[in-house]
């Protein structure tokens, strides 16, 4: 029987060989072991052909090892609807029953027949959209944006909603360290020595980082493994450090706020029930430490792509973590030292190796003769030239370079697998996304952490720390400076890493350079060639050259391929690359799943909605709801047999001839208290409130810094020192914000408290002629006596014993109070209000009443009358803006000579012709319906309803010069055409306000009709 692991070592590796497990790729079983990623897997089944490139679909095999593998993306299908794509098969741990597809061809992925493309790459070069899809003009969408569509993207979405949970959590800490390698370990022990508060966060499953496959190193006498171990044990026992391994830090943004993912159940075969797919961490920490390693560079030469030719490192943590052997007989192609250490592994594991070295032998260090003494041919002095194979490389084509730079003789390299080393780029993406400042080292050919932007430090390999020892001191002594400690410490490490290195952009070649296709970014297919015909062609911005070409986007953001395209720029453009720069590292760090950012916040959860103790009262009384704001509003009560207007008729004649009661609790409520709690108000608002005296209310209107109405209200004296405000219901947030910002940043000098006490007040509104008798016998400790308690006044008392605030407000036009007790006796209030209203004819009322009533009297209603660009004038409240007061904000806009045009649109009252038509919110308004197109637009119409107390339709309108329109017919548009409408003043009903003082029934007419 074969073996179904063939390249699976006997002995080693950090799997657990007692806990076997099988998986489906491409239908095809693979077996594998507790403690595999979905590639270990593949690589011990044989398996190296897992993709096809985004654009020229060439075969590709596994590259890395970690989160920067750009060609292993697969469609995972987990089971129970848990499917999604683009999961790079090394970062996903394998499970039972996990069932693995890849992308990006069809109808197989060993016979593809999007592979036309690498026969026409020729033709599809860098940019060759921008230059081909723009003639014939015609064929834009008939086939050009189809064609483009179809093609965009890697992957299929999944249709099926996502049956997972995912959780949200916010923390604080002393110190945060992202990455668990070395330098984090002993960063976070360093930081947490002294009691501070750390939490350590690493994306693989366990942490150690390359301490968990460094089989050659010793720490302060112990194995590397061993200290790991050691240092991981006594983070665990520290109760003020929190370890977070399968969690990657993917977002670093302000005032040390870092975004976190953390993967809680994906490699689980059977998550237990509850149990969150992932959680997104938002951690604000005092300080970071960045402990993010680097990350290994391919070398690039034509076919450096085939399936098969991996990163030497990956090879070794292959070997080491997963007892993995990616080939028998290996050759590694590299420029650098760091590669024969992996050279010398692969060969005590008992494979072929061959090593070829760029660097001429003078230049090698110790490393080489460690190497040949192990029996390994290392060839210095050399280049490569091409590779053999398709699915699988088969073969290495190399050839000598002299020191002028001449390629010699080809030679070919039998082989099954090729590791690269092109050196190592720290991963600086999250020191660059905190607006950290970049510095260029040309001693390592990379770009290193620079002048922190926030209180962050780098430490290891991320700052360009590739030796060991100097590795675990920097780590410890950020780890002990972010704690406010001074620490420095040495760690005895044997021995020490090989760090010799020759930057080379793109290895010699005895071939055409135009026609080699040497690859610098794999998963889309950008070639070394590409940016110098992007160069060419004038893109010299690194920014450009990276749209143009798309070298470094997608998911690994140029983690692999950032450095060669940058030190190609910069020799095309004969500029050193710290001048050249380098492109913005954006968020997310690796792709982030869209339920991790989600959360909870979906279905009923996604536009959470905010209800009055009201609501289950309404509810019962089959309201009809409508969202205002965040709220849930009853818009009518309809009764059986009623339908919208009929409800909204009755209820309107209810509270014009008897009373009416409303659910007003989603009023914007602010307590602004302090001993300059009045020199505020009379600063924020235009209106005029200094001479308020406590027990009376002001009607206030707030403006904009552009001198545009943002929102009215009512202000109410209950002390000298002691305010309660209300605002609109869609626009408290917005004007507590207003308020905060000024007393925060222009006035902090005031002496003024701002609360917001929207929730804490629940608001029965009594509106109608017998208002007043309906309350009165309730009401204890007022004075309802209209002198004594004329309108625009406010007292406290109780009701039924519950403390209240009672209003004498109308926003119906009628006799009204509104009634503010605490929210946890609204139901009762309400309860006992509407018992006995009963015997006076009482119903409930709706907002969409509340709407006709106030329209009928020409009240604005903020933000339904108004669009962001009304002034108080153009709403007919010139009034209510001070000319006294020195200043308030809005007021120099005020004077702007195009607040000032006569032209300007302006409040006015609509009637249609025909009594019977609402005209629709929104439909606009012109002089002349057959002028020639396009017709001059005059305004619209702003609110429009059928009015039961005038008979007939109403409407409010902004209309150009509205008030010199007076009697002027115009027309406004109707889904059928024209209505024409005459312009009236924006009051339809009691023009005199006689009835808010309790006028008689029946007094007050339609003055319109």
């Amino acid at each position: 029987m074969a073996d179904p692991q063939p390249f699976r070592l006997p002995t080693g590796g950090r799997v657990d060989r007692t806990q076997p497990l099988g998986f489906t790729f491409n239908g095809q079983r693979v077996a594998g072991l507790a403690g595999d990623t979905v590639a270990s897997a593949l690589l011990a089944n044989g398996i190296h052909l897992v993709g096809r490139s985004f654009k020229y679909h060439r075969p590709r095999g596994i590259l890395t090892h970690g989160s920067d593998e750009p060609n292993a993306l697969l469609d995972l299908d987990r089971g129970a609807g848990r499917r999604d794509p683009n999961n790079r098969a090394t970062m996903v741990e394998a499970c039972a029953g996990l069932v693995a597809r890849s992308q990006n061809h069809w109808p197989t992925l060993e016979y593809d027949v999007g592979a036309v493309n690498d026969l026409l790459a020729p033709i599809l070069v860098a940019g060759f959209y921008y230059k081909t899809f723009k003639w014939p003009r015609s064929f834009w969408h008939r086939v050009y944006e189809p064609l483009i569509r179809a093609a965009a993207g890697l992957g299929v979405a999944p249709h099926a909603a996502d049956a997972e949970r995912y959780a949200h959590r916010h923390a604080h800490c002393d110190v945060l360290v992202v990455g668990a390698g070395p330098a984090g370990l002993a960063a976070a022990l360093a930081a947490s020595e002294h009691g501070r508060r750390v939490i350590l966060a690493d994306e693989q499953p366990e942490p150690g980082g390359t301490l968990l496959h460094d089989a050659a190193s010793t720490i302060e006498g112990k194995r590397a493994i061993a200290w790991r171990d050691q240092a991981v044990a006594e983070l665990e026992r520290r109760d003020t450090v929190t370890v977070l391994p399968r969690t990657t830090a993917f977002g670093y943004y302000n005032h040390n706020h870092v975004a976190l993912a953390e993967r809680l159940s994906d490699h689980l075969a059977s998550a237990p029930a509850g149990l969150p797919r992932e959680r997104l961490w938002q951690v604000r920490a005092r300080e970071v430490v960045l402990a993010t390693g680097a990350h290994e560079r391919p070398l690039a030469f034509a076919g450096n792509d085939r399936p098969g030719i991996l990163l030497a490192e990956s090879i070794r943590v292959y070997l080491q973590r997963y007892a993995v052997a990616v080939g028998r007989s290996l050759v590694f192609a590299t420029n650098g030292a760091s590669a024969y250490q992996a050279a010398v592994e692969a060969r005590t594991a008992g494979l072929a190796v061959t090593v070829v070295d760029t660097r001429p032998e003078a230049a090698c260090g110790p490393e080489l003769a460690r190497v040949r003494g192990e029996g390994i041919e290392v060839l210095t002095g050399h280049t490569v030239v091409g590779s053999l194979g398709r699915s699988r490389v088969r073969g290495l084509l190399v050839a000598p370079v002299s020191a002028s730079g001449t390629v010699g003789q080809r030679r070919t390299l039998a082989c099954d697998a090729v590791g690269l080393s092109g050196g190592w780029t720290p991963a600086v993406h999250l020191h660059s996304q905190s607006r950290g400042q970049l510095d260029f080292r040309p001693d390592i050919d990379a770009f290193v952490p620079g002048a922190a932007a926030q209180r962050a430090r780098s430490a290891g390999a991320c700052n360009g720390a590739y030796d060991l020892p100097a590795v675990l001191a920097e780590g410890w002594q950020a780890g002990a400076r972010a704690a406010g400690e001074e620490g420095a410490r040495s760690f005895a490490v044997v021995p020490s890493s090989f760090t010799g290195f020759a930057p080379v952009r793109l290895l010699p070649t005895d071939a055409d350079p135009g026609r080699a296709r040497a690859f610098l970014d794999f998963q889309n297919d950008v070639t070394a060639k590409d940016i110098r015909l992007a160069v060419r062609e004038g893109f010299e911005s690194v920014e450009h050259v990276k749209r143009y070409t798309t070298t470094g986007m997608a998911t690994d953001q140029g983690k692999t391929s950032n450095m060669a395209a940058l030190g190609l720029i910069a020799e095309a453009v004969r500029r050193p690359i710290p001048q050249v720069g380098t492109t913005t590292f954006r968020a997310p760090y690796t792709p982030v799943s869209f339920g991790a950012i989600v959360g909870p916040a979906r279905g009923a959860l996604f536009d959470p909605i905010r209800t009055t103790p009201i609501d289950d009262w309404a509810q019962s009384q089959g309201a009809v709801f409508e969202p205002v704001g965040l709220w849930r509003r009853a818009r009518s009560f309809p009764r059986r047999g009623e339908d919208m207007r009929a409800a909204v008729a009755r209820e309107c004649r209810a509270v014009r001839h008897a009373v009416g009661l409303f659910d007003a609790s989603t009023l914007g409520k602010i307590e602004v208290t302090g001993p300059d709690a009045l020199e505020f108000l009379e600063r924020i608002y235009a209106s005029s409130l200094g001479g308020l005296e406590p027990g009376m209310c002001g009607y206030a209107l707030m403006l904009g810094e552009n001198g545009f109405i943002l929102d009215d209200g009512i202000v109410g004296c209950l002390a000298p020192d002691l305010f309660h405000v209300t605002t609109s219901s869609g626009g408290a947030p917005r004007v507590f914000a207003h308020m905060e910002d000024y007393l925060q940043t222009e006035w902090s000098d005031l002496r003024v408290h701002l609360t917001s006490t929207t929730e804490q007040w629940g608001v029965v509104a009594v509106q109608g002629p017998r208002a007043a008798e309906v309350i009165a016998p309730l009401v204890e400790g007022i004075d309802l006596a209209p002198a004594a308690f004329p309108p625009m006044a406010v007292r406290e008392g109780t009701l039924c014993g519950v403390p209240l605030r009672l209003f004498r407000l109308s926003f119906t036009g009628e006799l009204g109070y509104e009634i503010n007790v605490p929210s946890g006796f609204a139901r009762e209030v309400w309860d006992t209000i509407w018992e006995r209203g009963q015997g006076f004819g009482m119903v409930a009322y709706g907002t969409e009443a509340t709407h006709v009533l106030r329209a009928e009297r020409g009240f604005l209603l903020a933000g339904h009358d108004t669009d962001g660009t009304v002034t108080p004038d153009d709403a007919g409240l010139s009034w209510a803006v001070s000319g006294a007061k020195a200043d308030f904000v809005g007021k120099r806009s005020l004077r702007r000579p195009d607040m000032l045009k006569a032209d300007r649109r302006q409040l006015v009252g609509l009637l249609t012709e025909a009594e019977g038509l609402v005209l629709d919110e929104g439909a606009q308004i012109v002089a002349d319906p057959n002028a020639a197109v396009p017709v001059p637009m005059l305004g619209h119409v702003t609110s429009s309803y059928w009015s039961e107390t005038c008979g007939r339709s109403i409407a409010l309108a902004l209309v150009s010069g509205g008030r010199g329109r007076m009697g002027e017919v115009l027309h406004a548009t109707t889904p059928t055409g024209f209505a024409a409408v005459r312009v009236v003043p924006p009051v339809f009903f009691d023009p005199e306000g006689t009835r808010v003082h309790g006028g008689s029934v029946g007094s007050g007419g339609n003055v319109h009709a």
